[in-house]
């Protein structure tokens, strides 16, 4: 039973990634590499300011604001340096990575016997499994709220062309460049937040908890879009998410389960994606095969 309440809280947390990358990979069709870097970013942000004392929620809220300030350097290198997409998200990615370390001081940083988002406001009473699961809950409902209203304003609408169609956009009178950089922005914000809350729900950050990281958000998506498939509203493909986050984490404590290693997860992950990925090609060529053994059948 606890590993149930341990992946719905851990699946609620990690979805808020998920919900980040979206707005980048499917929106506006952007593949940021910069979350790599975003994520321990936030996490060491967080960490730090919470291990000097500061209030838990504030630093997740700074940690998101350092993670805006990161996307804000891969939106100026790519529309106004004009660097490619992928290259503009690894520079900024790789700078993260001594900017972490400056951050913590060392390579990694515990938050043994410090208050954290987990463990204030009567939450320590809670086992922690069960305070991931609420302030999970509280967290993804806030954020998709948001980023739901967020996606019907004039803004919201004029982000979403510029994902549809750029030129289209442009002919429209929508500045691209401004709606890229705050994709980008607003996308690393949340990863950040993300970074923040998962670090503090492990108990500490790490330089490099950030690897493969742009799977398990695209994992999410993915996981999501094929269990539901056909046509969503982009608030109920928020919703998919959500739940692809929690059916993900449920597929790896499965994988634990059967015995194998903490660290084959990464490879487990990305067979996973690829699979998820691959699903509705396989299931076109199955449906394929029936239709034709059909005729063949009728034809006899």
């Amino acid at each position: 039973m606890q590993l149930i309440i341990s992946a719905i809280g851990q699946g609620l947390l990690w979805a808020t990634l998920g919900i980040g990358l979206f707005l980048t990979f499917r929106i506006l069709d952007f593949p940021d590499m910069t979350v790599e870097g975003t994520f321990p970013l936030g996490a060491a942000t967080g960490v730090t300011l919470i291990a000097q004392g500061m209030n838990p929620l504030l630093a997740s809220l700074i940690a998101a604001l350092a993670g805006a300030l990161a996307g804000l350097v891969t939106g100026l290198l790519y529309t106004k340096g004009r660097v490619p997409i992928l290259l503009a998200g690894i520079l900024t990615m790789t700078a993260i990575y001594s900017v972490n370390l400056r951050i913590m001081g060392q390579a990694n940083r515990s938050l043994l016997g410090v208050t954290t988002i987990f463990s204030g406001m009567g939450l320590n009473k809670l086992s922690a499994n069960m305070s991931a699961v609420l302030v999970g809950m509280i967290v993804i409902a806030i954020i998709t709220g948001m980023i739901a209203i967020f996606l019907q304003t004039e803004l919201g609408q004029a982000f979403i062309v510029t994902g549809d169609n750029e030129t289209m956009a442009r002919s429209l009178g929508i500045n691209t460049d401004r709606m890229t950089i705050l994709g980008l922005m607003l996308s690393n914000a949340l990863i950040a937040f993300g970074g923040s809350l998962v670090a503090q729900n492990n108990g500490f950050a790490d330089v490099n908890m950030g690897i493969g990281i742009i799977v398990v958000a695209l994992a999410s998506i993915i996981i999501g879009e094929v269990s539901y498939g056909g046509e969503l509203s982009l608030t109920n493909r928020l919703v998919t998410i959500i739940i692809g986050s929690i059916l993900y984490r449920f597929v790896l404590v499965i994988v634990l389960a059967i015995g194998f290693s903490a660290n084959d997860l990464n490879l487990f992950s990305a067979v996973i994606l690829g699979l998820a990925l691959i699903s509705p090609q396989l299931r076109r060529s199955l449906h394929l095969e029936k239709v034709i053994k059909k005729g063949v059948a009728s034809h006899d």
